[in-house]
């Protein structure tokens, strides 16, 4: 069973341990296709306990600038009070801000609590969440120039990390990434995995107390990876991959940027087991950048065009 969920894209994917999954949509990216450039994002809400899922947009409280809401990565936070926290990763104008909101259940809204700006938060891509008020974030490129961030990646400066926020401290927590992308965090909170989507790779890090960062192990995948999240089942890292990268900058509708979905067992073994779990040349999804997996049940997110819900 497969059906088509969201239109505009969905870059990023959350799933709560209800089963109520959010979905950032909308996203403006440089040099990525567009297909409602005039609509500011929105964040999406699926009940994915649903026999037949659909999808809801999240109504945004009063006092935030919807106008230019332009949502990339996301991540929840639940607190000790069972109070659910949405983070999101924002471009408004094409500069990069974290955005804190509180999600009301019953009234299926997003409260705005606080907008979040540091000089170390520039060209975010994707968060994930581990406090009240601590999180790590990717820079994906060290210039927010578009021309200098061709060279940038022409070069392979590996000049972009992951930076680690909370009111009392901002860092860099690792560093030597191509272009870092998603990041999302093990079932056990002790490690950060970590995506280099022009290296073709994911980064193991270790957390340690005082929140740095160090590596473990590399897993190579030969693949555009883009975000990752763990099945909370089993621990499995999914990733949502781009197989070919000119696709998605110079977009052609006749021939479209396919999908790819990648599956990760046995993280810290010696030898992690890959498998593709989903692949697509275009026809039905493009652009894949998310799968997240809920009991069973896949949600396939794509940068700008539809989300794909799976039974597997």
């Amino acid at each position: 069973m497969a059906a088509v969920v969201t239109e505009n894209g969905s870059e990023d994917i959350d799933i709560l341990p209800s089963g109520l999954a959010f979905i950032s949509s909308g996203l403006k990216y440089p040099g990525m296709p567009n297909f409602a450039p005039d609509e500011p994002g929105q964040i999406f809400l699926i009940d994915l306990n649903e026999p037949n899922p659909r999808v809801q947009a999240l109504n945004i409280s009063d006092g935030f600038d919807k106008a230019s809401f332009n949502p990339h990565g996301i991540s929840t936070f639940i607190d000790e009070d069972h109070t659910v926290y949405l983070y999101v990763v924002n471009h408004p104008h094409m500069k990069s801000t974290v955005e804190k909101f509180k999600f009301e259940e019953k009234q299926r809204s997003l409260v705005h609590l606080k907008t979040i700006k540091h000089e170390l938060l520039k060209s975010l891509n994707d968060i994930v969440v581990l406090g009240p008020e601590q999180f790590y974030a990717m820079r994906d490129h060290y210039f927010t120039n578009f021309f200098l961030v061709l060279l940038e990646i022409i070069m392979d400066l590996r000049w972009t990390y992951v930076v680690f926020y909370s009111p009392g401290e901002v860092k860099v927590a690792a560093k030597g990434f191509s272009s870092a992308n998603g990041i999302t965090v093990s079932l056990d909170k002790k490690y950060i995995y970590a995506a280099d989507v022009t290296a073709q790779n994911i980064h193991v890090l270790k957390k340690h107390e005082n929140w740095d960062l160090t590596q473990v192990k590399v897993i190579h995948l030969g693949t555009l990876v883009d975000n990752l999240t763990v099945d909370p089942d089993t621990g499995d890292i999914w990733a949502g991959c781009h197989p070919n990268g000119m696709k998605l900058l110079i977009y052609n509708p006749e021939d479209p940027p396919g999908s790819e979905v990648l599956r990760i067992r046995n993280v810290l073994s010696e030898k992690p087991k890959i498998s593709t779990e989903y692949g697509n040349n275009g026809s039905v999804i493009q652009g894949s950048s998310v799968a997240s997996v809920y009991h069973g049940k896949l949600l396939i997110g794509t940068v700008f065009h539809k989300a794909l819900y799976c039974l597997f």
